[in-house]
């Protein structure tokens, strides 16, 4: 090496001396001269110079970045190894090649680079082709195995803690995963892992998984290369770990699993506690390890014993003899004297009690076994009593013996479960590879028995690997004469001699001394050291009373202690012990101790003990010399194990521990370096670098490579065989000396083999091509043969179809010609006819309806006549007979009246049947009507003639506009008639029904008359005014949008083509599906899919009606609907009815509401639905999958709608799939009726749900080609379904009518003034719409807290004005009906438009909105739904009634009008009505709005303000929500109202359990969007948690509310003190205090400024907004609510601002500064310190911050106004009057450019107010400030640097 440093330059690496004798790395920094400055590995800086002596020398490049393979290596030295694993260490890469041996280094961290991917990247791939890994080594032993056909082994080794087992596992995964099975069996072999680590392995000083036990694991393959089974071999239990540890070490692990994860019942039986209550686990003082979770091990210990066949009575069993042993552990014994001699008794306790249990022994037998010990002298037995320590070492014995053998069991049992024979009368056989893991070399502070048997195992694998890497090598080159300089490495092979090998070993001495009774271990020791005392790899006792010696290995130097050599190497129990375990009950116990009970032939004599001088110890050395001792049992199981390996190809991995901390990313060169000579690494790197360690024979390496030998060059049926392997080696390595040729084999490198195997495979791939391309040809050429004779054949044959074909095409054409002749003659005859017939139909048409309209004009003014009288005379004895009838008579009454009235609807649907049974062929209007037969023909106006009658609300049209609707009518008949003919039996059919109608309407026309005269009476009084009707033409919520281009990209057919499953088409067919359409995950979806199939084929009559099934009860086409549709979603009216209904109008009693009006027909449904046996609705069951009996009958159009609209809502994954299906039936459909039946189904779905945006584009297009009459109508109810969403329910029966005559629905919306609206709605349309175009309609500018009501009978609720969909609660009133015995279309459902909710703040006045909402308060009081406490007060609202209608004239006849409009009837029985006439005149003639003269809208005000005050319940929206947590509640479930006052809860109208109003409320935030929404309302109680399904609407409500408040609050909270100023303008105040704010145009919120009056001193002045908080309140919050605000922080559980204020990063710092050039704070101030002259502030100066112009008075004057200026400009200081911002910066910028001793202070006042300044306006305003002066000024260089 070069000794000098004068020729390296900086930035050099080199090596320079370290202190562990080792060279060093470093990096050159700096060379001056002869002296060089260097930075080592360790980061140290070190100066070299010949004058300290320092060395250094160039190192390679090599060295530098490191290389994967060491053979690579330019250093072969000691450094050279030790940097590059450094290195590697260091960049992560802990795997490292010499050659095909693997160096391992434990990075104490889990690393990502033994995942799934990993295991395929590296199967298949040569050995180095990609970075190191022990996958790689894996992967060579099982590519050999099933190349070479030889057993393979891998050899891993390596110091405790260094790795072992670790890749053990990992060399076991490997092989499972690539085995390519799968199979039970190698998760069995997988699954045994778990099971010996924790029976076997424990925490040491130096691994905290060591391995106490070795093991062989052999795996079986088959030819295939499958894994069949397993075999393990276990070495040497570390026993005496079972009853002592060393310090800071831990007992095997199953010990502490078991007492972490034996479930608490199971502990209980066994009388388990905490590990430190157990002497053998708390002797060490180490109880948990860190690095393991001992609870869930347990779990997967559990599973591995389930996997590996053990059944719960083994595991149990097992668990019991663990238990007993830690009770054994805790038996203490206590001394005594027996017949003089020393003795021992049992200490009375739990523990001794609890393991006779356990080893199932008599507790007696137990004692006598511990303290005693029996001897066979003379074939008698002598009894020996032990004293205090003999009985524990018994114990001990005892324990490490039952703990050893059950470990022994378990392997037995392993293997027996994972070792698979083969079958009897197979010939197979299996090849293995064998991975050992056993425990590394270990040298102790204190080394017993058990490391000298380890440490021998280590010598033995030592000399395997230096055999077979160097001794058996350097043989074959010295046999093949090949050319070869020996290497020198280091042998242990006189280390084996000494230990085992030569005659007197050290083992055969402790097996002879373990013979002699009377052997003692210092007896061993002398005889050890007087035999080897001259050999000097032993080391002798230093003196006769030391009792260690020494071995030289070859990993260094190890001192044991010979103490309890002997009793260890015995491994024998007492004959006590013996018989205890031939005497227990536990049969797992026997089982273990079988082989010892077998062997034991001991006979029990109860004989007197007789002693002889004759002795019999001949006869019991003979008997001992054979028995077997542990160390033969271990040298026997070593033998065999180094013959196994012997007979394998050896694999290597060296596993080296990095440090002795078990710490990552720590290497410790000294420790490492040890490692390294010990190994001989570097021997190793030599042999393999310079060796040829790949050896074929001639034979074998010519017959796998003979495909890459150019024959032409040499001819291997001619040359020899060496010849031919040189030829290949020169075509393919080409580098002369990398091979050599011996006498029988050819010798090459390592990376040759991997070289030749891809040359070979390239090579074998290129002739294979080559061999197909000649096959493919001669069989192109045969087919070509076969195809040409055939062309032929075929040539001929098509010649004469040809012309038979010409034939028949003319022969058809003249036949086709001869019938358009004949039917164009015939069709001009036909069109002649039919000219002349609609001529006819027209004249006798218009005869027809003239004299029909003059016979029904005479009948109806008749009828009117005759009704109106009848319904008055009924009325008056309806009237007198209430008085007198129960309630059981008018029931039965009202049954009687519906019985009669259900038989004349039967009797008509049977003469409408058998009329339609006669019919002829029917046209495309008649088909239509077909499809919508459950429609009744004039169901709208039965619906409107029943509600008329109900509720006697509806006003009838006068004559002229009877004459106008029928004018319409006849004019669209005529229209109709024009045209499209009609047939004669058509004719015959109307003119006959149309005689029947007349009949009729001549029969009724008097009671008509007189009923429809008495309405309109009854209308004129109660509407003064004449109504507002809105038709279509001036109120459209239907907005029409735009529609896509279409092309054929998105057409129906690509759509099937990219996305259909199968072979399915787009064209129609009629049959059956088997697969849906579409793909579906969910085997639900895909049966629901056919059933919807099935359904859709038969509504468009492409499959007929299936025959019905016979049931014991048929359920009525009505039920079945109620049946498949209610348990959808189980959505009752209960369900739909808001809380609302519930809570305000559930508990009226009928008298309050309406009188003697009846009772409501839909009775109240409990809170929850009821079950019934043998049907349990439930809300997600999926009750329509499957063809069942309910659809294996004939069904109605309606149930089949009804059905697919079922599943299309149950179901949204499908709903895609009903699309297709429908397109599909719609494509090539040649049948008319069914294609216009289809896309009659298309528009109804449509309207209802969308499809997906998969189909979306596709679907549009497909309606846009549609018929002309569908595609219109069907895209503009696309566009709403998607505008609006999807709704919740089916099509109800107004939405069925209306898309029969594709028109919009007309509905009617009731105003509380009496005015009602008609509007055209869609099936999209929400009642958000509704409520915008009502407000629009009627000129409502305020529309806040009206919304959409719906009501049915005498229940009524709110739809809101968001976006519920109105079709939705239709289709519910309707089903409702249904349920109670009716027909939907005569449900009675209202729409209205009410007042919901006020506001917590007056808005503007609105005319119109006072006057609905007093209208509704009138209503609401007639019908006691809004009620008063007070009769007075009841009488003052009647009188503000009477002055609003009739002004301040008095009469008796309008008293009595208003007392009947707004005085409740049952107030009216109470008192006489002419009591009531009375005070309500009284007080209308006293009341002050006549004195006032007070105009009638200002009383309606008065009106609506006084129910705003006196009901905030009733006007309040409810949620229910569930009570989390907040102040104490008695109930969880509660309902909580929300109104302009506050927010209640309360468990029942009455019963309000808690009131906040909105004073003290801080906050409401959502924390979660679930279907179940968390809320949080922080308040000045504390934080109030709910759950609340409509948190978001709640939410979004309350906190619209608090910002409102607080915008207009009225009222502040002072949050700290502010002291009086020199400016007047600053308010003074304390914390605490109540500030009454003002709105004025001087100060603002934005500008961060608040004018405000403080209650307590009453001075006004400006408020800084962040010194308070605004309170959501417009009034003065009340006493409590002060009380709450002035709580400190302890007190109250929270306390929040009105917007959290966020911390400014502070843009300039001047604290820095501030301490050197500021002056000194003033004294006397509250806030005085150094960071309140660099820090923003509110005040200004009175002195200036630069000690630099303290002393000068003019100069601190100017200083002072211009920081006022500053403070003005900015907005940090109020002024009472804006000024000019250019005079503001004349005073800043004026004085310093007159004095620059100024301009550092101007600079620094700006920073001041930007430093930790919290108002954005006032930040931008300083940034202009500080531009400005950077532009005009320059500071000074002290200045400048902060």
């Amino acid at each position: 090496m070069d000794k000098t440093v004068y020729h390296n330059k900086q930035g050099d690496n080199v090596w320079v001396d370290s202190e562990i004798g080792v060279p060093i790395g470093a990096r050159v920094r700096k060379v001056e001269g002869d002296k060089c400055i260097v930075v080592d590995d360790a980061g140290k800086e070190r100066e070299l110079s010949h004058q300290n002596g320092s060395t250094v020398s160039l190192m390679h490049p090599t060295s530098v970045e490191g290389v994967a393979d060491m053979i690579r290596l330019g250093d072969l030295n000691e450094a050279g190894l030790l940097r590059n694993l450094q290195l590697r260490h260091k960049q992560g890469f802990i795997y490292t090649y010499i050659g095909s041996v693997l160096v391992a280094v434990n990075p104490y961290e889990l690393l990502p680079i033994y995942t799934a991917d990993q295991v395929h990247r590296y199967h298949g791939r040569q050995l180095g082709e990609l970075p190191p890994h022990v996958f790689a080594i894996a992967d060579s032993c099982y590519f050999h195995l099933r190349r070479n056909h030889l057993n393979q082994c891998c050899i891993i080794s390596g110091e405790s803690g260094a790795g072992k087992t670790e890749s053990t596992k990992l060399m076991l995964q490997y092989l499972a995963a690539v085995s390519g099975q799968h199979s039970w069996i190698e998760q069995q072999i997988l699954e045994a892992n778990p099971i010996l680590e924790a029976f076997g392995n424990a925490r040491t000083v130096r691994n905290d998984n060591s391995s106490r036990f070795g093991k062989y694991v052999e795996i079986f393959f088959n030819k295939k290369g499958v894994i069949q089974g397993a075999h393990m071999e276990q070495y040497l239990l570390e026993k005496s770990r079972v009853c002592h540890q060393a310090s800071k070490e831990r007992n095997y692990h199953i010990f502490y699993c078991l007492l972490l994860g034996l479930p608490e019942d199971q502990k209980k039986i066994l009388s388990l506690g905490k590990a430190e209550d157990y002497s053998y686990l708390r002797a060490s003082g180490c109880i948990s390890c860190e690095s393991r979770d001992d609870a869930s091990d347990y779990n997967r210990i559990r599973t591995a014993l389930k996997i590996l066949t053990f059944r719960d009575k083994d595991c149990w069993e097992i668990f019991k003899l663990l238990a007993a042993i830690l009770h054994m552990g805790n038996i203490d014994f206590k001394g005594s004297m027996l017949n003089n001699m020393d003795s021992s008794e049992i200490s009375s306790s739990t523990h001794f009690t609890m393991s006779a249990n356990l080893l199932e022994v008599e507790p007696a037998s137990l004692d006598t076994s511990l303290t005693t010990r029996t001897f066979l002298t003379n074939r008698e037995q002598v009894s020996k009593p032990l004293g205090p320590e003999q009985a524990r070492d018994t114990r001990d014995a005892f324990a490490k013996a039952i703990y050893s053998k059950m470990f022994l069991w378990l392997f037995e049992k392993i293997n027996t479960a994972i070792h698979k024979k083969a079958a009897e009368g197979t010939t197979e056989v299996y090849q293995s590879i064998g991975l050992l893991d056993i425990f590394g070399f270990e040298n102790f502070v204190s080394n017993s028995f058990e490391q000298l048997c380890i440490n021998f195992a280590n010598e033995q694998l030592q000399q395997f690997f230096v055999r077979h890497v160097f001794k058996l090598e350097q043989e074959e080159y010295t046999r093949e004469s090949i050319s070869w300089e020996r290497m020198v490495f280091s042998d242990n092979q006189p280390t084996l001699d000494l230990l085992a090998g030569k005659p007197l070993n050290i083992l055969a001495l402790i097996d002879e001394e373990s013979l002699f009774p009377k052997g003692t271990d210092a007896t061993m020791l002398t005889k050890m050291n007087q035999v080897h005392k001259r050999c000097n790899i032993y080391v002798a006792s230093k003196s006769d009373h030391d009792i260690h010696f020494g071995i030289k290995h070859f990993a260094g130097e190890v001192y044991y202690n010979s103490t309890g050599f002997l009793e260890k190497n015995r491994d024998a129990l007492s004959s006590n012990l013996m018989g205890l375990v031939q005497k227990s009950g536990s049969k797992i116990l026997k089982q273990i101790f079988e082989k010892e009970l077998n062997s034991n032939t001991m006979k029990q004599n109860n004989s007197k003990v007789i002693i002889t001088p004759k002795s019999t110890l001949r006869q019991m050395n003979d008997s001992r010399r054979g028995t077997t001792t542990l160390s033969s049992q271990y040298r026997q199981s070593l033998d065999s194990l180094m013959k196994a390996l012997a007979i394998c190809q050896p694999h290597f991995i060296r596993c080296f521990k990095p440090n002795h901390s078990k710490s990552a990313k720590v290497f410790d060169r000294e420790l490492c370096m040890g490692q390294l000579r010990d190994s001989g690494m570097l021997e190793t790197i030599r042999i393999r670098k310079s060796g040829y360690p790949i050896r074929h024979t001639f034979r074998e390496f010519l017959g796998r490579y003979r495909v890459l030998l150019n024959t032409t060059a040499c001819d291997p049926n001619t040359e020899p065989d060496a010849d031919c392997c040189n030829a290949i080696c020169k075509a393919v390595i080409k580098q002369e000396g990398d091979w050599r040729i011996g006498k029988t084999k050819i010798f090459l490198k390592d990376h040759h083999d991997a070289l030749l195997e891809f040359v070979r495979e390239k090579e074998l791939h290129r002739k294979a091509i080559i061999i197909t391309r000649v096959m493919l040809g001669h069989k192109d050429r045969q087919t070509y043969l076969k195809k040409k004779k055939a062309v032929l054949i075929m040539q001929k044959v098509w010649r004469g179809h040809r012309e038979r074909k010409v034939y028949r095409k003319l022969f058809r054409g003249m036949t086709r010609l001869q019938a358009c002749v004949r039917s164009r003659v015939a069709r001009r005859q036909y069109e002649r006819r039919r000219s002349a017939a609609k001529t006819l139909q027209t004249q006798a048409r218009g005869f027809l309806c003239r004299r029909r309209y003059g016979r029904q004009r005479d009948a109806a003014i008749l009828l009117q006549t005759n009704i109106r009288g009848m319904l008055a005379r009924k009325t008056v004895n309806k009237l007198r007979t209430d008085r007198f009838l129960s309630a059981q008579e008018r029931l039965a009454q009202e049954q009687t009246a519906l019985e009669l009235q259900r038989r004349l609807e039967d009797l008509k649907q049977a003469q409408a049947a058998a009329a339609s049974a006669k019919a002829e062929p029917i046209s495309d209007q008649d088909m239509v009507d077909t499809i919508f037969e459950f429609l009744p023909p004039r169901m709208a106006e039965e619906r409107k003639a029943e509600a008329e009658a109900e509720h006697e609300e509806e006003e009838p049209l006068s004559r002229a506009e009877q004459r106008k609707e029928r004018k319409e009518e006849e004019d669209r008949e005529e229209k109709d008639e024009e045209e499209e003919p009609l047939s004669r039996a058509e004719q015959r059919k109307e003119g006959k029904e149309e005689e029947d109608r007349e009949e009729k309407d001549e029969e009724h026309d008097s009671e008509e008359k007189q009923e429809r005269r008495m309405k309109s009476l009854k209308k004129k009084e109660r509407e003064p005014e004449e109504a507002v009707i809105l038709t279509h033409t001036a109120l459209r919520l239907i907005e029409p949008g735009e529609e896509e281009d279409g092309d054929e990209e998105f057409s129906f057919s690509r759509f099937v083509a990219l996305h259909f499953q199968g072979s399915a088409s787009e064209a129609h067919i009629q049959l059956r599906l088997r697969q849906p359409l579409l793909p579906h995950e969910d085997e639900g979806d895909a049966l629901a899919c056919l059933s919807v199939w099935w359904i859709i084929l038969r509504f468009m009559g492409d499959l007929p009606e299936p025959k019905a099934i016979a049931h014991p009860t048929t359920a009525s086409p009505t039920d079945s609907i109620q049946r498949n549709l209610g348990k959808r979603q189980n959505r009752r009216l209960s369900s739909l009815v808001g809380l609302d209904q519930k809570m305000l109008r559930k508990n009226k009693k009928i008298s309050k509401l309406t009188g003697n009006r009846r009772a409501s027909t839909i009775p109240e449904e409990p809170e929850t639905p009821s079950v019934s046996e043998g049907n349990v609705d439930v809300v997600d069951n999926d009750i329509m999958i499957g063809e069942g009996p309910t659809f294996h009958r004939t069904m109605s159009s309606l149930e089949k709608l009804h059905i697919i609209v079922g599943y299309a809502l149950s179901r949204p994954s499908i709903r895609d799939e009903i699309f297709c299906q429908i397109c599909k039936q719609l494509t090539s459909n040649s049948n008319e009726t069914n294609r216009k039946r289809g896309w009659v189904l298309m528009a109804i779905c449509l309207g209802i749900f969308p499809p997906t945006d998969l189909f979306m584009r596709y679907l549009r297009n497909f309606i846009r080609r549609g018929p002309a009459d569908y595609a219109p109508y069907c895209m503009d109810r696309l566009r709403r379904t998607l505008a609006n969403g999807a709704r919740l329910e089916p099509a109800c029966w107004v939405e069925l009518e209306a898309c029969r005559n594709r028109k919009p629905v007309q509905v009617k919306v009731s105003l509380p003034d009496g005015r009602s609206l008609n509007l055209q709605v869609d099936s999209a349309s929400t009642s958000a719409e509704i409520c915008s175009a009502i407000a629009k309609a009627i000129g409502l500018r305020d529309d806040y807290g009206f919304s959409l009501y719906i009501s049915l009978h005498d229940k009524m609720w709110s739809l809101g004005s968001k976006g519920e969909h109105v079709m939705d609660s239709i289709f519910q009133c309707e089903q409702e009906e249904c349920r109670q015995g009716r027909k939907e279309q005569s449900a009675p459902w209202r729409l209205s438009y009410r007042k919901e909710l006020f506001s917590p703040w007056p808005g503007t006045p609105d005319p119109v909105g006072t006057s609905l909402t007093y209208s509704q308060i009138i209503s609401g009081l007639k019908s006691a739904e809004y009620q008063s406490d007070k009769e007075d007060d009841s009488v003052q609202l009647a009188a503000m009634h009477y002055f609003v209608k009739f002004g301040s004239s008095s009469s008796s006849e309008n008293a009595r009008q208003v007392v009947r409009e707004c005085i409740n009837t049952s107030l009216i029985e109470s008192r006489s009505e002419q009591k009531w006439i009375q005070m309500v005149t009284t007080a209308h003639t006293q009341g002050s709005y006549i004195k006032s003269k007070k105009s009638p809208e200002a009383v309606k005000e008065e009106v609506v303000n006084y129910a705003r005050q006196t009901w905030p319940m009733f006007f309040s929206r409810f949620f229910e929500v569930l009570y989390r947590s907040g102040p104490p509640i008695p109930q969880d479930k509660l309902i909580m109202s929300v109104n302009w006052h506050g927010v209640s809860f309360f468990e029942t109208k009455d019963n309000i359990l808690l009131e906040l109003p909105y004073a003290e409320m801080v906050d409401v935030v959502v924390s979660d969007s679930g279907p179940c929404p968390v809320v949080s309302l922080s308040t000045l109680r504390g934080e109030i948690t709910l759950e609340a399904q409509r948190g978001l609407e709640l939410v979004e409500m309350v906190g619209w509310f608090l910002d409102g408040l607080r915008e207009r609050s009225a009222c502040a909270l002072a949050l700290h003190d502010a002291y009086k100023q020199d400016d007047p303008t600053f308010l003074v105040y304390r914390r605490g205090d109540i500030l009454l704010l003002r709105r004025d145009e001087e100060f603002s919120q934005e500008s961060g400024w608040l004018s405000a009056t403080n209650e307590r001193t009453n001075q006004t002045g400006a408020v800084s907004a962040d010194a308070v908080m605004v309170l959501p309140t417009i009034s003065r919050p009340t006493d409590d609510t002060l009380n709450l605000l002035n709580l400190n922080p302890a007190q109250r559980k929270s306390q929040m601002r009105d917007e959290p204020v966020t911390d400014r990063v502070a843009l300039i710092n001047l604290k820095e500064f501030a301490f050197e050039y500021f002056r000194e704070p003033m004294k006397g101030m509250k806030s005085a310190g150094r960071e309140k002259l660099w820090a923003t502030s509110r005040e200004p100066l009175r002195q200036p911050l630069l000690k630099s112009l303290a002393g000068n008075s003019q100069l601190s004057q100017l200083a002072l106004h211009a920081f006022t200026a500053i403070m003005k400009y900015m907005g940090d200081y109020p002024v009472k009057q804006a000024r000019n911002p250019l005079e503001l910066t004349n005073q800043i910028f004026g004085p310093p450019t007159q004095h620059p001793a100024l301009r550092d202070e101007i600079y620094c006042q700006i920073m001041k107010q930007l430093t930790n300044n919290n108002n954005g306006v006032s930040v931008e305003r300083g940034w202009q400030l500080l531009w400005l002066c950077s532009e005009n000024q320059c500071c000074s260089d002290g200045g400048r640097g902060s």
